[in-house]
């Protein structure tokens, strides 16, 4: 595809070359003061295409460590310098029609010569908006539509130059320096555009709509909250975007790289050559305050987890519930100190909580290399059988380390009970028999029967 664009530009600029080359011939000849105007216009479009091809062949150059953002800024630099050459000659042809006018010189104007120069012109024009449009219709690109107006843009100057030849061929003397200055004055706007626009470019200007465009595209993703500081700016055909946005700060960290990434995707869909990059950050609107307080109670030291959290309210007041795991072996003045520290975290969060209670409860790493033992089966089923709920006793799984032990059971217990219930149960079931088994873990798995 760059090969085609590259013909493409190749191509219209030997064309705009030969008519420069013919246009300065048959002015210099036809001491044409417009078609040499407009020959300088050629050349100086000839610059134009020839920094645009320069463009599409640096545009693609991978970033390095020097260009970061990749190399598309050169076509903007080309263009600002172009923009200021043609001012200045714009303004020298105005001054040099000005003179003539104030002091005009009979120099004998050769028509035909002059009319022949402005026609092949012409027919270039067209032959370079014909095969940029068909370029841009199979390729597209930024520059291939830039070369595309400046085409435009040509053949309009070539008719007011086929203008100013007519009125001096039927006796208006001073047509060929009216038009001159009727192309200078346009030049001269037109580079002042270009400068103005290549200028900003360089300042990294972005339209506001923009900005809104890639907000309103984030704030629509499922799972944002609110966006933050959008930093846009282009360099040649690509857009870059860096935009932050806030996501509940309960989400997982696997969900919040799913919804930045959709982010991305949502914006690239919607704006071509786009780069995006996303920052999310934790937000607590909208939050639960139960998981406000896991997160406040999960950060204090010492503390190895956080469980059963719950809030309710009476008579106008909140009451905050929690259990919160301590090492096993820490004394209770330690694991007071503990709760003490997260009741105040909370309080400072959460004001307008009145009473927290924290249920503590000791913490024991399960290390992962655990042996696999079944010496202590028929105990345990023994200890099950003194419970007459449990109606099934399944399997056992009796793991040692060292002095830990852990086990594991399934049973089962009437369908009917309630959740609550068999809590209640399980419970009990556990701490049966964990006054026969010192340091261990014990799991029930209930099943209804």
């Amino acid at each position: 595809m760059l090969l085609k664009r590259t013909g493409a530009l190749k191509l219209s600029l030997v064309a705009i070359l030969s008519a420069f080359v013919v246009e300065l011939v048959f002015g210099v000849l036809s001491n044409s003061l417009a078609l040499l105007t407009d020959s300088i216009h050629a050349l100086l479009d000839s610059v134009v295409t020839l920094v645009l091809l320069l463009a599409a062949r640096f545009a693609i150059k991978p970033p390095d460590a020097e260009h970061t953002y990749g190399h598309g800024k050169v076509e903007s630099l080309g263009g600002l310098i172009g923009g200021i050459a043609i001012f200045l000659i714009a303004c020298f042809f105005i001054f040099e029609a000005i003179i003539k006018i104030q002091s005009p010189t009979h120099l004998g104007v050769i028509g035909p010569l002059a009319l022949i120069g402005a026609a092949y012109t012409i027919c270039v024009d067209v032959f370079r908006i014909i095969l940029l449009r068909r370029a841009i219709s199979k390729i597209g690109g930024t520059t291939l539509k830039a070369d595309f107006y400046h085409a435009f843009l040509d053949l309009g100057s070539t008719l007011v130059v086929i203008v100013g030849i007519v009125l001096i061929t039927f006796g208006f003397e001073h047509g060929d320096f009216v038009a001159a200055l009727i192309l200078g004055a346009l030049l001269c706007v037109l580079s002042v555009k270009l400068v103005y626009r290549t200028a900003q470019e360089l300042t990294d200007v972005i339209s506001p709509e923009m900005v809104n465009k890639v907000q309103n595209i984030a704030l629509a993703t499922e799972g944002v909250v609110e966006t933050g500081p959008i930093l846009m700016r282009r360099s040649g055909d690509s857009i870059f975007a860096d935009v932050t946005v806030s996501l509940r700060a309960d989400v997982s960290f696997d969900r919040a790289h799913e919804i930045s990434s959709t982010v991305e995707k949502n914006i690239k869909d919607h704006i071509a050559n786009s780069e995006i990059t996303v920052h999310f950050e934790p937000s607590w609107k909208n939050v639960p305050n139960e998981s406000k307080i896991y997160d406040i109670a999960s950060g204090v030291a010492g503390v190895k987890g956080i469980h059963n959290v719950s809030q309710h309210t009476s008579n106008d007041m909140t009451f905050v519930s929690l259990h919160a795991m301590v090492d096993r072996q820490m004394s209770l003045n330690d694991a007071h100190h503990i709760s003490e520290i997260i009741e105040e975290k909370i309080h400072h969060t959460l004001p307008e909580i009145q009473h927290i209670t924290i249920h503590l409860e000791p913490h024991i790493a399960i290390p992962k290399d655990l042996k696999l033992q079944g010496t202590n089966d028929e105990k345990i089923i023994q200890l099950l059988k003194q419970h007459s709920e449990v109606k099934k006793i399944g399997t056992i799984v009796t793991l040692n380390f060292d002095e830990l032990v852990k086990i594991d059971i399934d049973c089962s217990f009437d369908k009917d009970l309630s959740i609550e219930q068999v809590h209640d149960l399980t419970s009990q079931i556990e701490q049966d028999i964990r006054n026969h088994f010192k340091n261990s873990v014990i799991t029930i798995h209930p099943e209804p029967f």
